[in-house]
């Protein structure tokens, strides 16, 4: 059923960079209302252990951050709402967003949908999600320290990762499906820096992910595969797994409305201002082009968004 009232804000996604908006929206007396589709809180909330947000020395669970990112921002007015957005388009000074819940109507909208890490669609990838599959090194790397890893995908992602957490790794053996798709300084740099502790096998197609009881949790403990050159079939023990295979925003919604896109799909914006190519939209977090794909800038850039708006807000009244 369409909602008759024109909010001051609609944020689409409810994840650390929306609510952070909405904590300093609410408190500015900004009338808010978030709509997400899956859980308050993002990705974070699917993340077993947070270690690296400030104020948390000895961490935090991943859902109880979202959770109380959530609160904070319930507790000063925000509304959420659980659906979906599927369209957006601007008429005169009013945005409308076509929601499973009918039209609703906004002076300013903040886009915050975030990023979903691409999967490889294994067996055993969801079973062992946080629980030996992960897709951030710099979330999950310093749970393996002296460990053997197993790392996913030949991108520039794949390689500047598997560098990364060779900080924490004993061993890790790199699973590349074809060839490099690294450019080739990464490339020359992982070869020359990091052979003694990156064995990179090319031609591999990552078949299942498997697991075991380990100290009375069922954890991963192989990888097997099979070499396209020969057809046979390879494992590889580990003890975690990285996957590194790109990312996919959550703009399909987008698509037509004039908010302007990358070749992956991640909205352009004006690194200052958060503003995208239709005036009264912004947008801040994982979603955006540039980003940094961590949670305290984009809690960061959720309170930038929130200044903007309101100096947007405060010269169209």
């Amino acid at each position: 059923m369409a909602d008759a009232k024109i909010h001051d804000l609609v944020i689409v996604g409810a994840g650390p960079a929306a609510l952070s908006c909405a904590v300093y929206t609410t408190r500015e007396d900004i009338e808010t209302l978030l709509y997400e589709k899956a859980v308050p809180g993002g990705l974070i909330s699917t993340t077993d252990w947070v270690d690296n947000y400030p104020g948390f020395p000895d961490g935090i669970e991943g859902l109880t951050l979202g959770d109380n990112m959530r609160k904070q921002a319930e507790r000063f007015g925000a509304v959420i709402e659980l659906g979906e957005v599927l369209g957006l388009k601007k008429q005169g000074d009013i945005i409308t967003l076509d929601t499973t819940d009918g039209d609703v109507q906004a002076k300013s909208v903040l886009i915050a949908t975030g990023s979903g890490y691409k999967k490889i669609g294994v067996p055993g990838e969801d079973a062992y999600y946080a629980r030996g599959v992960h897709y951030c090194a710099t979330c999950d790397g310093a749970f393996y320290r002296d460990k053997r890893l197993v790392v996913v995908g030949g991108g520039n992602s794949a390689v500047q990762e598997a560098m990364f957490l060779t900080r924490f790794a004993s061993h890790i053996d790199m699973l590349v499906r074809s060839d490099f798709r690294a450019s080739d300084v990464l490339v020359k740099e992982l070869e020359s820096k990091f052979a003694d502790k990156i064995t990179v096998h090319k031609g591999i197609i990552t078949d299942e992910i498997l697991g075991a009881e380990i100290d009375g949790m069922n954890k991963v403990n192989k990888v097997l595969g099979t070499d396209k050159a020969t057809g046979k079939k390879v494992e590889f023990e580990t003890d975690g797994v990285f996957v590194f295979v790109g990312l996919q925003p959550n703009t399909g919604f987008l698509k037509g409305s004039g908010v302007e896109l990358d070749e992956i799909g991640l909205i352009k914006s004006s690194a200052d201002t958060l503003t995208t190519a239709i005036p009264g939209v912004f947008v801040a977090g994982d979603c955006r082009a540039d980003a940094t794909l961590q949670i305290a800038t984009a809690v960061g850039e959720g309170a930038t968004a929130a200044l903007k708006i309101r100096e947007f807000l405060e010269g169209h009244l």
